[in-house]
C-alpha cells in the first residue's frame, strides 16, 4: 500500500512540476501544439513517449548515482566542470521564472481579490516557507491535492467541449507553419520543461526508497501529462482561430462554464504557481546547501527574498533573453540524457570475468624459447 501510495504522490509531483502556470492558462499548448493543427495530435504522443520514458530515466539515475541536487546529476551528465557551468545558468532561469511566478500571484490577488499586490506575494511567501519546512514530503503533499483538480478541470472541459459544434476539429485543422517546426516543437518542449524539473525530480529521487515506485510514477506521470496536454488542445481547437486573441486561452473557455467553474479555474492558476514556485525554490536551495557555507534554515529565506526584490522589477524582458539560449541547451542537455548509461542498482555483483579461451582455436600459446 505504501509503494502504491509513493507511486501516485511521485506522478502528481511530475505532473505538477511539468504543468506549470503556462500550461494551466493554456499559452503554452496554443504555440508549442495548437497552432500546428492536425499535426498536434501525433506531435502530443510524441512528447508523451518522451516524457515517461526520459523523466523515468532521470530519476533512476539519479536515484542510483544519489544525487542531492540538480547539480550532482549534470556533473554526472557532462563532467564537474561543464555540469557546474550548465546548474548554473539553470539556477539563474529558475530564480528569474520564480520571480515571475511571484509577481504573477500578486497580480491574481489584485484583479479577481480585490487585495493589494504586495499582499499576495507576502502571502504566498510566507505559505511557501512553511510547506517548505517539511522538505520534499510537503511537496508531494502539495501536489496531492493540486493535480487531482487540474485533472478533474480537464474532464469538465472535455464533456464541456464534446457538446460544442466544431469538437471534431482538432483532427482537421490546417496550418500554416512547416511539418519540421510541427515536429521540432515538441522536442523543444520536452527539453526545455525536463530541464526545469530536474530541480525538483532529482531530489524526489534520491529521496526515494523503491525504485519500482519510480518507474510506476514516471510512467503514470506522463501519460497524465499527455492527457492534459490532449485535453487543452481538444477544447481549444474547438475555439480556432479565435481564441489566439486571448492572453489566458483556457480562461476564456472555463469563463464561459459558470461561475463554480471560474473560481474553480482561478484557485488552479493560483496553485499551480505556488506548487510550481514551492518546487523550484527548493530544487535551487538544495543545489545552494552544496555551494555555500550557510545553515539551510537561511539559504531558503534569502533565496526568496530575491525572488521577491526581482518581481518589482521588469525581470521578464531580460528572462526573455536568455529562454531561447536555455532552450538550446535543454535540447543538448536531453541529448546526453538519452545517450547516458544506466548505472546497476546497488548491490549487484560486478559481471564475471569473460571465460578462459585456453585449449580453444582462438588461444594462440606464447612460443616459449629451448
Amino acid at each position: 500500500m505504501k509503494t502504491h501510495i509513493r507511486t501516485l504522490q511521485i506522478a502528481f509531483t511530475y505532473i505538477g512540476t511539468i504543468v506549470g502556470a503556462g500550461f494551466a492558462t493554456g499559452q503554452e499548448i496554443l504555440q508549442f501544439f495548437t497552432q500546428y493543427g492536425s499535426w498536434a495530435v501525433l506531435t502530443i504522443l510524441l512528447s508523451t513517449i518522451l516524457f515517461i520514458w526520459l523523466g523515468t530515466k532521470m530519476m533512476i539515475i539519479a536515484r542510483r548515482i544519489e544525487a542531492e541536487s540538480y547539480e550532482d546529476f549534470n556533473r554526472h551528465l557532462f563532467g564537474a566542470k561543464t555540469g557546474g557551468l550548465i546548474s548554473l545558468f539553470t539556477m539563474f532561469i529558475l530564480i528569474g521564472v520564480n520571480s515571475i511566478m511571484l509577481a504573477g500571484a500578486g497580480a491574481i490577488f489584485q484583479e479577481h481579490l480585490g487585495l493589494h499586490y504586495q499582499t499576495g506575494l507576502l502571502l504566498t511567501m510566507v505559505g511557501s516557507y512553511f510547506l517548505l519546512k517539511r522538505g520534499i514530503s510537503g511537496i508531494l503533499q502539495m501536489n496531492s491535492i493540486v493535480v487531482p483538480l487540474m485533472l478533474s478541470l480537464s474532464l469538465i472541459i472535455i464533456f464541456n467541449t464534446l457538446q460544442v459544434p466544431g469538437a471534431e476539429r482538432f483532427l482537421f485543422l490546417s496550418t500554416d507553419h512547416s511539418p519540421f517546426r510541427a515536429w521540432l516543437s515538441p522536442l523543444l518542449y520536452t527539453a526545455f520543461n525536463l530541464g526545469m524539473a530536474q530541480a525538483v525530480l532529482v531530489p524526489m529521487a534520491r529521496h526515494t526508497r523503491e525504485e519500482k515506485a519510480l518507474l510506476r510514477g514516471g510512467i503514470l506521470g506522463g501519460l497524465g501529462i499527455g492527457f492534459m496536454l490532449l485535453a487543452a488542445h481538444f477544447s481549444m481547437s474547438s475555439q480556432m482561430p479565435g481564441i489566439l486573441q486571448f492572453e489566458i486561452p483556457m480562461g476564456s473557455i472555463a469563463f464561459r462554464l459558470g461561475t463554480v467553474v471560474q473560481t474553480i479555474y482561478l484557485l488552479l492558476i493560483f496553485l499551480e504557481i505556488f506548487s510550481t514556485f514551492v518546487a523550484d525554490i527548493y530544487g535551487v536551495a538544495m543545489q545552494l546547501q552544496q555551494r555555500l557555507p550557510l545553515a539551510p534554515s537561511l539559504i531558503t529565506p534569502l533565496l526568496m527574498l530575491v525572488c521577491y526584490l526581482l518581481s518589482q522589477f521588469g525581470f521578464s524582458s531580460l528572462l526573455s533573453l536568455f529562454y531561447p539560449i536555455f532552450g538550446g541547451l535543454a535540447l543538448v542537455w536531453v541529448v546526453k540524457l538519452l545517450r547516458a548509461p544506466i548505472k546497476p542498482p546497488a548491490g549487484t555483483p560486478p559481471p564475471a570475468d569473460p571465460p578462459s579461451k585456453e585449449g580453444s582455436w582462438l588461444h594462440i600459446k606464447p612460443a616459449t624459447r629451448k
